[in-house]
């Protein structure tokens, strides 16, 4: 099974490594690939870089695909080179995760048409506003809606993975994941105690 996690300008450090963090402790079942625009380092909000090993154009074939989300979702929304990807790989995947405003992604991309979604809380307009056929989810640690599985803000996206690993890989798997790395998993989907903060964004940096 194979992983690709889609990196841009200015994502969200955990958005990224959390997920990456859970899925990488299933061992040689599944293989985890980064890809960008354009292969090379891609530099976080926060700084430190990654290396994408594909582009667009030479990314293999997947099976999972994440999308994390940060302060360069906003410019990513008008990048049709990403969008375009996005439209055409994510409808072969078997499972698309999205972290925080990555859903903002899928939705301007039409992906989330019908489905239940949710986002980061704070910014939660940021990704309704791109769609209205999206069933926006306010209250929710996360969103399974099958293929798309969208999740709140930054840590949500590592409750989301495990999660997914249950669905994937069996809920003992899940739990000697959590274990492991000693996270307290949030298994309540339904239990979001940051809707409280809907839409009361501070100000971003610069």
């Amino acid at each position: 099974m194979r992983l690709g996690v889609v990196l841009y300008p200015d994502f969200e450090l955990l958005d990224a490594y959390g997920p990456l963090e859970m899925f990488g402790c299933i061992g040689p079942e599944l293989d985890i690939l980064v890809i960008g625009e354009q292969a090379g380092p891609a530099k976080s909000s926060a700084g430190p870089q990654t290396l994408a090993e594909y582009n667009f154009d030479t990314a293999p074939q997947l099976d999972l695909l994440l999308l994390p989300g940060g302060v360069g979702t906003i410019a990513e929304l008008e990048n049709e080179h990403l969008l375009n990807f996005l439209r055409t790989r994510c409808p072969t995947h078997s499972i698309n995760m999205s972290v925080c405003s990555g859903s903002a992604l899928f939705a301007k991309a039409g992906l989330l048409d019908g489905l239940k979604a949710t986002s980061n809380k704070m910014f939660f307009s940021l990704a309704t506003s791109q769609s209205d056929k999206v069933q926006w989810e306010e209250a929710a640690r996360w969103v399974d809606a099958g293929q798309y599985v969208t999740s709140s803000g930054v840590s949500a996206g590592t409750d989301m993975s495990l999660a997914v690993i249950s669905r994937l890989f069996g809920p003992d798997k899940a739990e000697e994941v959590a274990r492991f790395t000693e996270y307290q998993w949030h298994t309540d989907a339904d239990t979001d105690p940051f809707v409280q903060y809907l839409n009361q964004a501070p100000p971003l940096p610069g």
